[in-house]
C-alpha cells in the first residue's frame, strides 16, 4: 500500500511538473510578442496523449496515434512558421513532451513502429532550436543540437532497458505457465491413470465372475458392488479430466514429466520437515474435512501449503509463528497459510526466487476454478489463501 501511495505522489508531482513548464512555454511565447497557437496546439495533443486515462482510451488511440500526431502537430508549426519568416519559439514543456513521447514510444509500441514514431519525435524535437535560431551552422544551434541529442540518447536507452525488463520479465512468465501446465498435466496422467487402471482392474474381476459357473442370482449379487465401483472410477476419471483439461489446450500431457503428486495427507509430512526450533508451524485442519476429496483438489491445496511456507522461507525468515488452515465452506475447500514475519531473510538475493511461484500456483488454482490471494496482514505478516470449488461428480 505504501508503495502504491508513492507511485501515485510520484506521477502526480510529474504531471504538476510537466504542467508548470507548459506555462513557461506560454509566458515565453507572449514574452516574444508571437501568436500562441502554434505552441498551444502542440501542448495540448501533447498533455492529450500522455494524460489521457488509460481506461478511458478509446481502441483507436494506439500508442502510435498518441505519439504521431503531437509530433506531426509540432513539426508542421516548426516548418510554416520557419517558412515563413518568423522565428519559432519555443520552452521546456514542449521539449519535455516530445521527450516523454519518444520514451512511450521506444518502450510500448512495436518494433517496426517504435523505430518511425522515435525518429519523428526525435526530428521534431531537434526542429525546435533550427526554427528558433533559422540557421544550421550558428554555434547556438549546434550546441542546442548536441544537448539534444545526448537527451534523446539518454531517454532512449532508458526506454530500451525498460523494454527489455518487460519483454523478459513476459518471457518469464510464460514460461512458469507453461511449466506449471505441463506439471498439471502429468497430475491429470496420474489422476486418470489411477481411475483407469481402476476399472481394468475391475473389469477384469467382473469378467471372471461372470465366467464362473454360479447361478445367475448369486453372480447378480456378487457383480453388483463390481459394477458400481467400475462406474464410480469412471465418474472420478472424467471429473478429473473435465476440471483440469481446458488449461492444457495449448500445451500436450508430458508423461516424461511425472513427478509425485500431493494430497491433504501429505500436508501434515510436509509442516513436519519445514519445523525449526525458531519457527512454529501449526495445522488447523477440521476435522468435518473428507479425505475423498478429488485429487486434483488435494494436489492444489499440497501446492498452496508448500509454496507458502517456500516464500516463507525466502521472504520473512524472522516469522516465528506459522498457520495453516484446511477446511471446507459452502461446498468450498479453503486453504489458508498465514506468517507473523516482518520482511526479514537470511538468503542472499540470488536464492529469494524470481517472483513466480504465485504465478504458476494461480495458474493452477484457476484451472480448478478456483481463486488465490496473496498479501500483507493486518497490522504484519503475509497471508496466502487458495479457494477451490468442490463440485459433484457427474
Amino acid at each position: 500500500m505504501k508503495s502504491v501511495s508513492a507511485q501515485g505522489c510520484a506521477r502526480g508531482f510529474g504531471f504538476g511538473a510537466l504542467l508548470g513548464l507548459c506555462v513557461l512555454d506560454f509566458a515565453a511565447v507572449s514574452s516574444e510578442g508571437h501568436d500562441v497557437w502554434p505552441t498551444a496546439a502542440v501542448i495540448a495533443a501533447g498533455l492529450a496523449a500522455l494524460l489521457w486515462p488509460a481506461d478511458l482510451r478509446p481502441a483507436w488511440l494506439t500508442p502510435q496515434v498518441r505519439i504521431t500526431v503531437p509530433a506531426v502537430v509540432s513539426l508542421a508549426g516548426t516548418v510554416g512558421i520557419t517558412l515563413a519568416g518568423e522565428q519559432r519559439v519555443f520552452g521546456p514543456g514542449e521539449i519535455t513532451i516530445m521527450l516523454c513521447l519518444l520514451f512511450i514510444a521506444v518502450r510500448h509500441c512495436p518494433p517496426r513502429w517504435a523505430v518511425v514514431c522515435g525518429t519523428l519525435d526525435a526530428v521534431a524535437g531537434l526542429a525546435l532550436p533550427v526554427g528558433f535560431y533559422r540557421s544550421l551552422s550558428d554555434d547556438e544551434t549546434l550546441g542546442y543540437l548536441v544537448i539534444g541529442l545526448l537527451l534523446i540518447g539518454l531517454v532512449g536507452l532508458l526506454a530500451g532497458y525498460l523494454r527489455s525488463l518487460d519483454f523478459r520479465r513476459t518471457v518469464a512468465v510464460a514460461e512458469t505457465r507453461r511449466d506449471e501446465r505441463v506439471a498439471i498435466a502429468a497430475d491429470l496422467h496420474d489422476f486418470v491413470a489411477h481411475h483407469v487402471t481402476g476399472i481394468l482392474v475391475q473389469t477384469q474381476v467382473a469378467r471372471m465372475m461372470a465366467d464362473s459357473r454360479t447361478s445367475r442370482t448369486s453372480r447378480s449379487d456378487d457383480l453388483d458392488p463390481v459394477l458400481a465401483g467400475i462406474e464410480r472410477a469412471a465418474t472420478e476419471a472424467l471429473a478429473s479430466m473435465r476440471r483440469t483439461v481446458g488449461v492444457l489446450r495449448d500445451t500436450g500431457p508430458d508423461e516424461a514429466a511425472h513427478r509425485p503428486v500431493g494430497d491433504l495427507a501429505g500436508i501434515s509430512g510436509l509442516i513436519e520437515g519445514f519445523a525449526s526450533p525458531i519457527q512454529k508451524v501449526t495445522l488447523h485442519r477440521d476435522p468435518a474435512l473428507p479425505d475423498d476429496l478429488p485429487h486434483e483438489v488435494q494436489a492444489a491445496a499440497f501446492r498452496v501449503v508448500q509454496e507458502a511456507l517456500t516464500n516463507v522461507r525466502r521472504h520473512a525468515a524472522d516469522a516465528t509463528e506459522i498457520s495453516v488452515g484446511l477446511w471446507c465452506e459452502d461446498h468450498r475447500l479453503m486453504v489458508v497459510v498465514a506468517d507473523d514475519g516482518r520482511g526479514g531473510t537470511q538468503l542472499p538475493v540470488a536464492a529469494r526466487g524470481g517472483g513466480f511461484g504465485l504465478v504458476g500456483l494461480t495458474e493452477r488454482v484457476t484451472a480448478l476454478g478456483g481463486t488465490l490471494w496473496a498479501g500483507p496482514r493486518v497490522g504484519y505478516g503475509w497471508e496466502v489463501r487458495a479457494v477451490f470449488p468442490l463440485r459433484k461428480s457427474v
